[in-house]
């Protein structure tokens, strides 16, 4: 009996000794880590109040338990306090340890998970490209098929993006490649036949070459009876009427003052026939420009040959420096260094009088050319011509002036040469007349190269074009703004516009069935339902803002006639 006494009181020793360091590590728990360390605990066990056999569950009665701890503190030297508190006796605590075991260890929530719906990112690879649309020439020409094999394909109406027309026919580019192989049976015959149309389509082109040059050949030798055609009417009116009367008298000036120079030997009568055939060939070189000019664009030059004037003003400069300066300069400085007396200068004072009246005349028809066209711009004359704006006219407008300019220095000299008996002075007067041909050469050449290089317009037209189209509702703001003179009064217009999306969406809306709308709407049940929702109406407000993009474009061309061509990017 006594030992197995002394064994249940040995286990129910380690049992209580368990549970107090069970408890003392809760408090110092609560109280915190700094005093975990500081705990140094005392227990002191009394009696038991009862004890039951080994096999049964026993209840102790602690009479009493006192915690002792030392707590330290840096007080000056430091300090330390002795503290007591009363534990709570062991049936306490053998209820709390046994309310706090029967407790859930976490409180349960209910979970809540929430799923959100994201659309799966899409990898758009080569045959996503089959939903192009293809128009029926391209499907014709690049899958070599009929006009009778698109007749059983779908057809789909599309904006046109032509300004004659308002929709026009396009069909699914995967239709088309399905439709290319039924005909075709493989990708190899397609390519096959594809290679014999490029042979037959070169040497199509090489017969048209040779015919147009039989008709050629057969209209000069039978004479062109075709109605006077665009070429030759512009000969007759502004600029080119002009040059043809400029051509006409220079021609004639050029003839007479070679005679007078070859009778009198004279320096300055040789520099006055070297400027007039210098000023007939950059006229016929005009000519030519402008006969180029008025061509219709092709596919080679979309915007046209309207810069063709500024290239023969370019070219005609260079070859006023280099024919009549050049020349004139080198003549005065051969007379400087070898003089030559002279013979009668009756005949050439009475060449270079007629030559002044006639150039004269010819520089009065070019100012009212430039006036009456300045006018139209609503510019004054100096801008007008300082700016190139007629590059032909004013071509002719300067030499005929250098030619006045010229005749009045030639005639001084001689003059001067005449009455003092000293040919120097004539050797001067060539000098004189090469150095005013070379300062208008200097100027034509500075003025169409920088026509050439892309000029703008004026500020007052680019403010009015500008507001025109930040005055639509539909446009937000307007950036890079950029106006280029093309020549003959043509402009390229180009700007960067900030669309308001609602004003766009607004303008599709009205256009639809809100009631069927709102069903579609009730109708979308899933993510993929939604995208496809959203996808077809997407298309067609995309399709609002290009209609958009051409109402502008159209409404720019129609206020300003000038404003031929019209680029608006979306930004």
């Amino acid at each position: 009996m006594l030992p197995g006494l002394a064994a249940a009181t040995a286990a129910h020793r380690c049992s209580w000794s368990s549970i107090c360091r069970l408890h003392l590590r809760c408090r110092a728990a609560a109280h915190g880590s700094s005093e975990r360390q500081e705990w140094q605990n005392v227990v002191t066990l009394g009696s038991f109040s009862n004890m039951v056999r080994y096999s049964h569950p026993f209840i102790c009665t602690l009479s009493q338990v006192k915690s002792y701890s030392t707590n330290v503190q840096k007080e000056g030297q430091g300090s330390q306090t002795l503290r007591v508190e009363k534990v709570p006796s062991f049936d306490e605590t053998a209820e709390n340890i046994g309310a706090e075991l029967k407790a859930p260890l976490i409180k349960q929530e209910p979970l809540q998970v929430r799923v959100k719906a994201v659309l799966k990112k899409r990898e758009y690879g080569p045959k996503y490209t089959q939903n192009n649309f293809i128009t029926g020439v391209r499907a014709i020409n690049e899958f070599c098929l009929k006009s009778s094999d698109l007749d059983q394909l779908r057809k789909i109406r599309r904006r046109s993006p032509h300004e004659d027309t308002e929709s026009f026919t396009v069909y699914l580019r995967s239709d088309v490649e399905a439709k290319s192989l039924e005909v075709w049976g493989s990708p190899e015959a397609l390519a096959r036949e594809k290679k014999l149309r490029k042979e037959a389509e070169i040497e199509y082109r090489e017969r048209l070459f040779r015919n147009q040059k039989i008709l050629r050949e057969y209209r000069d030798f039978l004479g062109n009876t075709k109605p006077r055609s665009r070429t030759t009417s512009v000969f007759f009116k502004g600029p080119g009427k002009v040059v043809m009367v400029a051509i006409c008298i220079n021609g004639l000036n050029c003839f007479f003052k070679f005679l007078a120079w070859i009778y009198t030997g004279s320096a300055s009568m040789f520099s006055e026939a070297i400027h007039s055939l210098s000023d007939t060939c950059n006229q016929g070189l005009l000519a030519v420009g402008i006969s180029k000019s008025v061509q219709t664009p092709d596919p080679t030059h979309p915007y046209g040959f309207s810069n063709m004037r500024y290239i023969a003003s370019l070219i005609s400069g260079v070859g006023i420096f280099m024919m009549g300066a050049g020349l004139s300069w080198y003549h005065g400085i051969m007379g400087l260094l070898n003089p030559q007396p002279m013979e009668s200068l009756l005949w050439a004072y009475c060449i270079l009088a007629g030559s002044l009246a006639s150039e004269g005349a010819t520089l009065l028809v070019a100012v009212n050319e430039l006036r009456r066209s300045a006018r139209a711009k609503g510019m004054s004359f100096y801008k007008y011509v300082m700016e190139s704006r007629d590059p032909s006219t004013n071509v002719i407008l300067l030499e005929d002036t250098a030619a006045v300019l010229g005749v009045t220095i030639a005639a001084t000299c001689m003059g001067l040469t005449s009455i003092t008996g000293n040919p120097l002075y004539d050797s001067l007067g060539s000098l004189g007349v090469g150095t005013l041909l070379g300062v208008v050469s200097a100027f034509l050449i500075y003025t169409n190269t920088e026509a050439l290089l892309g000029r703008s317009i004026q500020p007052e037209q680019v403010q009015r074009l500008t507001e025109l189209l930040e005055n639509d509702p539909s446009v937000r703001a307007i950036h890079d703004v950029k106006a280029t003179d093309l020549g003959l009064g043509k402009v390229r217009f180009k700007a960067e516009v900030d669309f308001d999306g609602r004003v766009v969406t607004r303008s599709y809306l009205e256009k639809q069935d809100f009631d069927q709308m709102l069903q579609e709407i009730q109708e979308v049940k899933t993510p993929e339902e939604l995208e496809t929702f959203m996808l077809k109406h997407g298309e067609n407000i995309i399709d609002t803002l290009g209609a958009e993009v051409d109402r502008l474009e159209k409404e720019l061309k129609k206020r300003n006639p000038e404003v031929r061509h019209v680029d608006l990017e979306i930004l």
